[in-house]
């Protein structure tokens, strides 16, 4: 071995990378340090440096602050030669095994592995590394080759196959089930885009609610283009459908012949997706969507041919553009306020409304307690920032810049909670009395031409289905009604 005879000792560094899946199993960082330390000893080496990375990954390590340190040695001539435990150690990419030994090559320095007994200050060692370096990079292809075969059998089976679980989902046991905090969240995220048809608009209210993403980001439109075309949310879900891109930095598709499906819990209706979905492929398509409501049955008048009924310009009545049917914007509203009165102040269908009520209301206790536990994480945070400041650990700037986000969100949380209890506070009617019942019912017919447009509008959006107006009479369907021949509501339609 050359330098043995020198008169000064070689100057050598010491590389230690051990994997945390390695740390596990007992090889410790101090166990492969000593080992190197004696072969330098043995040999009457000069050890200057010791590289620590432990718990990084061997598959790109030229770009690591100790590898780049460790080079920056070798050019110095502060070290001539670098021990290592073995090749896996060094780096699992053949071509950065490669890359190191020209470097080396180049300042005339040398990697010696104990493992593999190899010294590249020798031309043999210099072939030795060249094959063993290959054969390093055959055996990890070959591991990666094994576990993509086996990601299809592992999701056919529902088991998780690596990466987080969709927003509103958790992995539990292995098995996919909505989050308690999430889904909530997940499922407001349709029924709002059902509502509005426009992902900035959903983002914005979603934002300003205080609502914010798995990170604590604010929702995005791309974000909520991801969520609303993804099918776990209505029980199917997808996996082993993508792959990364060959230079790695992005992914890409595979066929959808080997896409795999599996059932999950859903957390909204298939209905509801397909009707979200259908608008957002409309959007890819280029297709327009309707303009903001300027009418309170705007989105729910359907002629009984099956078209949507609009008003168009300068006209007071919703009209058909297909069969030309029309009904007067006033009548329609008069049938809407007398429909209401009779479906609550009808006991049978006061019994159905509480019940599809009580369903309701469960969602929405649950966005309530996801706000109110996010309200008090942030007061806590908050609190913390504070005292910190106060004890001089941060500056006037740095807690101004982490208030801010904080008190920002907890406005928009603290405006949310009225909100999501005011709904509540709607749907609990079976907490009314029969009297109670007809009494608010009697009010609401009385009260309904003092309610704004946008209250109006708010009682249509939570309780209708949809209005057909037929020839000769107005079918209004509710939401929350029994089903039958008893609920067929119809009023009988007034001349236009």
């Amino acid at each position: 071995m050359k330098n043995i005879d020198q008169q000064l000792p070689k100057p050598v560094g010491i590389w230690i990378r051990v994997s945390t899946e390695d740390q596990a199993q007992g090889e410790s960082p101090e166990v492969h340090e000593r080992r190197a330390r004696l072969y330098a000893e043995a040999r009457g080496w000069n050890v200057r440096e010791v590289f620590h990375l432990e718990g990084v990954s061997g598959k790109a390590v030229m770009d690591h602050p100790e590898a780049k340190r460790m080079l920056a040695d070798i050019r110095a001539k502060r070290i001539t030669g670098l021990i290592f435990s073995k090749l896996a150690r060094l780096a699992r990419n053949t071509k950065e095994l490669l890359e190191f030994s020209e470097e080396f090559r180049k300042c005339d320095a040398d990697l010696i592995s104990l493992h593999e007994a190899i010294d590249t200050g020798s031309p043999a060692g210099r072939l030795y590394y060249t094959v063993v370096a290959a054969m390093a990079q055959w055996e990890r292809e070959e591991i990666a080759d094994r576990v993509l075969a086996s990601i299809p059998i592992r999701a056919k089976m529902g088991h998780q196959i690596g990466g987080q679980a969709p927003y509103g989902y958790r992995w539990k046991n292995k098995k996919l089930e909505p989050d308690p905090t999430e889904a909530p969240v997940r499922s407001l995220v349709h029924e709002l885009f059902a509502i509005h048809k426009r992902k900035k608009t959903v983002a914005r209210i979603l934002t300003e609610r205080g609502y914010r993403t798995r990170t604590g980001k604010a929702f995005t439109d791309t974000t909520l283009a991801r969520l609303l075309a993804d099918t776990t949310a209505k029980g199917l879900f997808r996996a082993n459908f993508s792959k990364l891109t060959p230079d790695g930095k992005s992914r890409m598709f595979k066929p959808e012949s080997e896409w795999i499906y599996t059932p999950v819990e859903p957390i909204i209706s298939e209905e509801l997706w397909e009707t979200c979905f259908q608008i957002l492929d409309g959007h890819r398509r280029g297709f327009k969507t309707s303009r903001k409501t300027v009418h309170l049955f705007s989105g729910y008048a359907y002629c009984g041919c099956g078209s949507k009924m609009y008003v168009w310009s300068h006209s007071p009545t919703y009209r058909c553009g297909k069969c030309q049917r029309k009904i007067p914007v006033e009548d329609l509203e008069m049938l809407y306020r007398d429909r209401l009165s009779d479906f609550l102040l009808s006991p049978e269908e006061v019994a159905a409304h509480h019940q599809a009520a009580n369903e309701v209301m469960a969602d929405k206790e649950r966005l309530v307690s996801t706000a109110e536990a996010e309200l008090r994480k942030l007061t806590a945070d908050d609190k913390r920032m504070m005292e910190l400041y106060l004890a001089g650990e941060l500056s006037k700037e740095e807690f101004g810049r982490h208030h801010r986000p904080f008190a920002e969100r907890r406005n928009q949380l603290e405006d949310e909670l009225p909100r999501l209890q005011a709904s509540l506070d709607v749907l609990k009617i079976d907490t009314l009395s029969k009297t109670a019942a007809a009494s608010e019912a009697t009010s609401l017919a009385t009260d309904w031409g003092q309610l704004s447009f946008d209250e109006k509008r708010t009682i249509i959006e939570e309780i209708t289905k949809n209005i057909v107006v037929g020839a000769d009479d107005v079918a209004i369907n509710l939401l929350y009604e029994p089903t039958g021949p008893s609920s067929d509501k119809r009023a009988t339609q007034p001349s236009p």
